[in-house]
C-alpha cells in the first residue's frame, strides 16, 4: 500500500512574518518539505519490507532530537546567511555565516536556536534561560490510527520565530538527578506566538 506523500501548505505561511538573518518563508517551505521528502521514502522502504514507520519506531524525545538536527541543516542549506553552528552541542544551531572562527561557537549571540515539540502552542523546555532568537517547530504524529497502514504522515501544525530575553523565562524545579532546565512564562510565549510563521 503507497503511503500519502505530505506537502506543505504554502496558503498557511504568515506573509507578515519578521524574520531576522535574511531568512525567507521559502527557506521554512523548502525545510519542511525537505522533512516531509524523508519520512516519505523512508517509511515507504520500511513498510514495504513489513517493517513499522520511522514514526513509530522512535519515542518521544529522540524523534524531537532527529527532526531538530534535520531541520537545522535543511534551514542552513537553504538560507542565505546562516550554517549549521560546528561546535558539537553549541548554542545556537544556526549561526550567521563567518561571524565566528569557523563557524564554531559554544555560546553565540548571532544565530537561531531550533526546537520542536508536540506541545501545540510551542512550549518547550531549554537548557537555560537566554537571550535569543529562537525556532520552534510543533508536529503531529499519527501513532493512533488502526490499522497502522493507514496512519497519517508526520505534520508540522506550528512554526514560530521570535526574539526571547532571559526574563521571558521561568526556572524549571529540578529533582535530584534532573537536569536544569527553563521555559517561556506565560507572558513569554504569548510573545514567542506573535512572531508565528507557519499555521495550520
Amino acid at each position: 500500500m503507497a503511503l500519502t506523500r505530505k506537502t506543505v501548505d504554502s496558503a498557511k505561511f504568515n506573509a507578515k512574518a519578521k524574520l531576522p538573518f535574511e531568512l525567507r518563508l521559502e527557506d521554512f517551505s523548502l525545510g519542511l518539505q525537505d522533512i516531509y521528502d524523508f519520512f516519505h521514502d523512508v517509511n515507504s522502504h520500511l513498510v514495504g519490507k513489513g517493517l513499522d514507520r520511522l514514526d513509530d519506531m522512535l519515542r518521544p524525545a529522540i524523534m524531537s532530537g532527529v527532526l531538530s538536527d534535520m531541520l537545522t541543516a535543511s534551514l542552513a542549506r537553504h538560507s542565505r546567511a546562516l550554517v549549521e553552528n560546528e561546535y558539537f552541542n553549541g548554542h545556537p544551531d544556526l549561526v550567521v555565516r563567518g561571524k565566528y572562527p569557523n563557524n564554531s561557537i559554544k555560546s553565540g549571540e548571532h544565530g537561531v536556536e531550533i526546537k520542536t515539540t508536540r506541545k501545540s502552542g510551542g512550549a518547550v523546555d531549554t537548557h537555560g534561560a537566554r537571550e535569543q532568537w529562537m525556532c520552534v517547530f510543533v508536529y503531529r504524529i499519527d501513532n493512533e490510527t488502526e490499522p497502522s497502514s493507514d496512519r497519517k504522515p508526520l505534520t508540522f501544525t506550528e512554526v514560530y520565530l521570535g526574539k526571547v530575553t532571559v526574563k521571558d523565562f521561568r526556572k524549571n524545579a529540578r529533582g535530584e538527578l534532573g537536569t536544569r532546565t527553563a521555559t517561556l512564562h506565560a507572558e513569554g510565549i504569548a510573545k514567542l506566538r506573535e512572531s508565528w510563521v507557519y499555521r495550520l
